[in-house]
């Protein structure tokens, strides 16, 4: 068995891709689309590499488990804003996006400090709705660099990502809503 020395590793991959962050905004805003493929594809792969080793060795952590889930959010918020500020994606678009994910955090938020202690569930459908705004964030970077793809994965991918935020986000509201009226009601 590999030694518990080495539990840090997840939470560093974490941290690196945190890192990334910066140039990867850097590469969307100079439309340097190959750069910027090149920076999501590591962040991605450091994702799946630490979330592996945290769950096949059991190297999980409080700090993991808060900071994974915000440098996975924090890169694809960053994804939509730059490709917002370069007129790729609408505002709206962005708005709802960010909407979403600030409603999810301040009813996290009332909750915790309202009826009790907040556990982060992601739902069936929040994790569909960020599986989506991966993919869409991924055809539009490999189309806007010239790559194989076809075109109408942009309107598409609009339309996709802002059904799904308003579908996942109506949906955390619904639940955790009947959650704390339950909660009040004991």
């Amino acid at each position: 068995m590999i030694s518990q020395r080495w539990r840090w590793i997840p939470n560093a991959l974490t941290f690196l891709r945190i890192v990334l962050i910066a140039p990867f905004a850097g590469a969307l805003l100079m439309q340097n689309y190959r750069l910027a493929l090149l920076i999501f594809f590591v962040a991605a792969v450091s994702d799946g590499f630490d979330g592996f080793l945290a769950r096949h060795f059991n190297w999980r952590s409080r700090v993991g488990a808060i900071a994974d889930p915000l440098a996975d959010k924090a890169l694809l918020i960053t994804a939509y804003l730059m490709l917002t500020l370069t007129s790729v994606l609408p505002v709206w678009l962005f708005l709802v996006v960010l909407g979403r994910d600030l409603l999810i955090v301040a009813g996290a938020l009332a909750y915790h400090y309202g009826i009790g202690r907040y556990e982060m569930e992601p739902s069936m459908l929040g994790k569909i709705n960020t599986l989506i705004q991966i993919l869409v964030v991924l055809a539009i970077i490999i189309l806007l660099a010239d790559l194989p793809m076809q075109p109408w994965v942009l309107d598409a991918g609009i339309l996709l990502v802002a059904a799904s935020a308003v579908i996942s986000g109506g949906h955390y509201m619904l639940v955790w809503g009947v959650r704390a009226w339950r909660a009040k009601q004991s």
